[in-house]
C-alpha cells in the first residue's frame, strides 16, 4: 500500500521523526491523564486535595505517619461528582503517635515532634460507628499515610495537590488558546480579506493591545471581572489573540490572491463560505505552531498571577499559588516545597515549546 503524499501526511510523518516533538507529546497525554484521573490517583482525595494537618506542616518528602480517622456522617455524592470534584469528606483526621485501647474509651497521643511528649486524646466508642467493640478501632480507623512529596506548610499533601494543581494549568491554557483563537482569527480574516478602512480599524486596535504589557493588561482585566477561575481563563484569553489576528491577517492577504479564490468568486459564493472553506484551511499552519506557544505562556501568566493572589483562589491548589506559599523556604532550610511546583511549570511549559518546535519544521514545505 503506498503512503498518503496529502500535506497533512506528510508533516505528521516528519513530526514522527522529532524526537523531542514525540516525546513532548507523550508527556503531555501523560500530563492530560492525570488531570483527568487526579482525584482517584491523589492519597488525599477530598475537594481540592485540602486536608490540613497543622501538627504535621512541611514534612520531608517520604514522611509516614499513623493516621487516627474519626468519620463524620455526611450525604453521599455522585460517583461522577466525586469523580471531577473529590470527595465532600468531613472525616477528621488526627495525627498520632500512639492509640492505646482502654475498658470503653480510645486514649490517642497525639503527634508531636520526636522527643516530645504528645498531648492526649480520648475517644468514646460511639464515635466509631463501624467499629463493634473497642478492641476494633485501631484495625479499622488507624492506619499509617506516606506523604510521597511531604506536606506544605498547612500539613497537606503536597502530591495530591500538585495532581490536582494539573488541572488549573492544562485548563487556563485551552480555554485561553480557545478564546484567543476565536478572536484572533476572526478579526485577522475580516481585516485581511476586506482591507481597506475595516483592516486600519482592526489594525489599529491590534496595536494599541498589542502595546500594552501582557501582565499589565492581565491583571487589569481580571481586576474588572474579579478574582476567581473562570476570570482568569477570560482575562488571558483576551490578551493572547493580538498575535493571532496579525498572522492570520498576513495569511488571509496572501492566499486571497489565489486563482481558486478567483473562482470561488466567480461562481458566486459569498464573502462567509470564501472565508471559512478555501481561505482559513489554506492559513491555518503558522496558527498550529502559534497555539503551542500560546498555551506554554498562558500557563506561565496563570502561574504568575496565582503568585501574586489574583489567580485561582485558595483552597483550589495551583502551581503559581503554591510557590507563592513556599518561596520564603528557599531560604529556611525546604526548598523543594517551591521548587517542586516550580520544576512542574518549567517541564509542562518547555514540553509545549518543543512540540511548537516540531510543528514549526513538519509544516516547513522547505524542509527535508
Amino acid at each position: 500500500m503506498s503512503k498518503s503524499t496529502s500535506l497533512s501526511a506528510l508533516a505528521f510523518r516528519k513530526f514522527r521523526k522529532n524526537f523531542w516533538g514525540m516525546a513532548s507529546l507523550f508527556f503531555l497525554a501523560g500530563c492530560l491523564l492525570l488531570a483527568i484521573f487526579a482525584y482517584a490517583i491523589a492519597p488525599d482525595d477530598s475537594e481540592n486535595a485540602n486536608q490540613m494537618h497543622l501538627s504535621i506542616h512541611s514534612k520531608s518528602p517520604g514522611f509516614s505517619v499513623d493516621m487516627l480517622t474519626i468519620p463524620v456522617a455526611v450525604e453521599q455524592e455522585s460517583w461522577l461528582k466525586s469523580f471531577l470534584f473529590g470527595e465532600r469528606n468531613a472525616n477528621t483526621e488526627v495525627p498520632v503517635s500512639s492509640v492505646e485501647v482502654r475498658d470503653t474509651t480510645i486514649v490517642a497521643t497525639l503527634y508531636t515532634e520526636a522527643g516530645e511528649k504528645g498531648l492526649e486524646k480520648e475517644y468514646s466508642l460511639s464515635q466509631f460507628p463501624e467499629a463493634a467493640s473497642v478492641s476494633e478501632v485501631p484495625k479499622r480507623y488507624v492506619q499509617q499515610k506516606t506523604f510521597v512529596l511531604g506536606t506544605d506548610k498547612y500539613g497537606r499533601d503536597l502530591l495530591s495537590r500538585m495532581l490536582v494543581g494539573i488541572r488549573i494549568s492544562l485548563s487556563i491554557g485551552f480555554v485561553a488558546v480557545l478564546i484567543s483563537l476565536l478572536i484572533g482569527i476572526s478579526l485577522g480574516a475580516i481585516a485581511g480579506y476586506f482591507g481597506g478602512k475595516v483592516d486600519a480599524a482592526i489594525m489599529w486596535l491590534i496595536n494599541v493591545t498589542w502595546s500594552i504589557p501582557t501582565l499589565l493588561l492581565v491583571i487589569a482585566i481580571t481586576l474588572a471581572l474579579g478574582k476567581g477561575f473562570w476570570q482568569v481563563f477570560i482575562a488571558v484569553g483576551l490578551t493572547m489573540w493580538v498575535e493571532v489576528a496579525r498572522v492570520i491577517r498576513g495569511q488571509v492577504m496572501g492566499v486571497k490572491q489565489m486563482q481558486f479564490v478567483t473562482a470561488a468568486r466567480a461562481l458566486g459564493y459569498t464573502d462567509l463560505r470564501i472565508i471559512i472553506k478555501h481561505i482559513l484551511p489554506n492559513a491555518m499552519a503558522p496558527v498550529i505552531i502559534i497555539s503551542a506557544a500560546n498555551f506554554a505562556a498562558a500557563i506561565l501568566i496563570e502561574s504568575g498571577l496565582s503568585f501574586l493572589g489574583i489567580g485561582a483562589q485558595p483552597p483550589m491548589p495551583s502551581w503559581g499559588g503554591i510557590i507563592k506559599d513556599h518561596y520564603s523556604y528557599i531560604i529556611l532550610g525546604k526548598p523543594y516545597l517551591a521548587l517542586v511546583p516550580g520544576f512542574a511549570i518549567m517541564s509542562l511549559v518547555t514540553a509545549f515549546m518543543l512540540i511548537g518546535n516540531a510543528l514549526r519544521d513538519a509544516l516547513d514545505v522547505k524542509s527535508g
